[in-house]
């Protein structure tokens, strides 16, 4: 049953599970107050440039030694880019893609099955906003979070996008693995040696930003900086994305590309790295006309790692930037607050 004026939105699309997908069905004419963005927090358009772009990379080549010169270049200016001819298959994104939007166009009864306090897993959850129950104000966004390195848990996975979902992740490693090792040749370091810390475990996420009322005042994602080693994110045509230009305060939008990947450095690579490669403040607009749906992977180090800046790295007097620390910990820390741009990073600090 759809909230009455008076009614509590927050109680209809957390408690409930409606999720924002709820209250963009019901067609309101204005944006509730649950989820009217402080000025400061939400995205001004007056500071995003028009006339800047992060590189798109062609990976047809992989035998040209430039192409892994581009990636480790993109990743210490811009701490994003975008990738072209990388092999994953274009059915398998558009089949990722489709298999989002069925899962969001279940009934509720459906999708609550999923939420935290049903899901029969904690490795597969559907949440809206970020984090519901710390969010002063909550964002636009529903999504299922799906602990892909949990192969226990695959039998929980919906059954409406469970092929889908696994078949991207499986076409999709090889190019995970041969971007780490460039931006380990980067660095001077054997990937081999460090390919279970980097890719120690995988996450998928099915995001969904439904039409919004009132976009301006709403945020799809709040700025942050993701906290895995890479994240590699397949959007679609509607576009939303924007990346915080290093070291100042204007935004860069992220365009689609047809049949590209946006692939972005996390936490804990610029970790590993001592700081050369960066992670980049990001943050989604909500959209006024169109629905809006991104598969984001997230390759992370495993809970019991400790990660900190690689021993190679140090060898010639180089200060470490980080401290080491206990990757569990540096999660729960990203996830005991609301999304605060890049703050998450001082928890690991020297």
């Amino acid at each position: 049953m759809a909230p009455s004026p008076t009614n509590d939105y927050r109680n209809f699309a957390v408690t409930k599970g409606h999720g924002v997908k709820g209250l963009s069905d019901l067609k309101l004419d204005a944006l509730p107050e649950q989820y009217i963005q402080p000025v400061e927090e939400r995205l001004d358009m007056t500071k995003v440039l028009k006339k800047e772009s992060i590189p798109v990379i062609d990976m047809s080549n992989l035998d040209d030694p430039n192409v892994a010169h581009q990636i480790a270049a993109a990743a210490e200016k811009w701490g994003f880019f975008q990738i072209i001819n990388h092999g994953v298959p274009i059915e398998v994104l558009e089949n990722v893609k489709e298999a989002t939007r069925r899962f969001f166009a279940l009934p509720v009864e459906e999708k609550i099955k999923y939420t935290q306090e049903q899901s029969p897993t904690n490795s597969v959850r559907l949440t809206t906003s970020f984090l519901p129950k710390v969010d002063k104000v909550l964002e636009w966004k529903d999504y299922l979070s799906i602990l892909v390195s949990d192969e226990k848990s695959s039998e929980f996975w919906p059954s409406t996008c469970k092929h889908d979902v696994k078949e991207y992740v499986e076409k999709s490693e090889f190019v995970m693995k041969w971007l780490l090792k460039a931006l380990m040749k980067g660095l001077n370091v054997d990937m081999d040696s460090k390919e279970s810390i980097l890719m120690g475990s995988t996450r998928i996420n099915l995001n969904y930003y439904p039409v919004c009322p009132n976009p301006e005042l709403a945020i799809g994602v709040g700025r942050h900086s993701d906290v895995s080693t890479l994240t590699f994110l397949l959007q679609d045509n509607v576009g939303g994305l924007h990346i915080r230009k290093m070291d100042t305060d204007t935004w860069i939008f992220v365009p689609p590309v047809e049949g590209a990947i946006v692939i972005n450095i996390g936490d804990a690579l610029q970790i590993l790295s001592n700081g050369k490669y960066k992670s980049a403040e990001h943050c989604v607009a909500a959209n006024g006309s169109n629905d809006r749906i991104s598969v984001p992977i997230f390759t992370n180090p495993s809970p019991d790692d400790i990660i900190g800046p690689l021993p190679e790295l140090l060898k010639n007097g180089e200060k470490p930037v980080y401290k080491h620390v206990l990757y569990s910990d540096y999660v729960k820390h990203f996830y005991r607050k609301s999304h605060d741009g890049k703050h998450t990073l001082d928890f690991a600090k020297m």
